[in-house]
């Protein structure tokens, strides 16, 4: 009479990892044709519809690629939406980090980003590189500098705007935090 053996799986921590029981596992493939990876990225197959493609990763950034979630709208249409989806998602915002996110972490405002990009800035770029990057480009541009110069103004007047908005925001995150 043989004696059946103890298992790993007694206690906490689990001993072997998840999915590795003796029982096979079900893993669904990938919807795209011809494709043997796992599926595990969902994709809508239509806007407002719960169903869903099962895509591997790569074929969902293909899909991700192509899809627009303003199509058929004018501007000022999908910029109500786009007001509406933020009122009603803004929990959902600072986990654009943690994902699949645009440039910066997450932190930052389109109008920030911009502000990033007019002084020459990496979205990332700490508040003192802001006020070094605006200095050094006030100083080539000031009207004093150039005066009389129609496009150094334009500059210099954007340059300023974008600290102000810069500033105003580490004021902002400064009072909060």
């Amino acid at each position: 009479m043989s004696r059946a053996r103890r298992t790993n799986d007694w206690g906490f921590p689990r001993w072997r990892g998840y999915e590795g029981a003796r029982d096979a596992a079900r893993i669904r493939l990938c919807d795209r044709h011809g494709c043997s990876e796992p599926g595990n990225c969902p994709a809508p197959k239509s806007p407002n519809s719960p169903d869903r493609w099962m895509f591997c990763q790569k074929h969902a950034a293909e899909y991700n690629a192509g899809w627009d979630y303003f199509a058929g709208l004018d501007a000022e249409e999908a910029a109500q939406r786009e007001a509406e989806e933020r009122q009603t998602h803004e929990g959902f915002h600072e986990s654009a980090h943690y994902g699949w996110a645009a440039s910066g972490d997450g932190t930052r405002s389109r109008d920030e980003l911009r502000a990033l990009e007019v002084l020459g800035l990496e979205p990332d770029a700490e508040f003192d590189d802001v006020r070094k990057a605006w200095r050094a480009r006030a100083k080539e541009v000031h009207p004093d500098v150039r005066p009389g110069d129609e496009e150094a103004a334009k500059a210099f007047q954007a340059l300023q705007l974008a600290y102000e908005v810069l500033r105003a925001a580490e004021d902002r995150r400064e009072w909060k935090g």
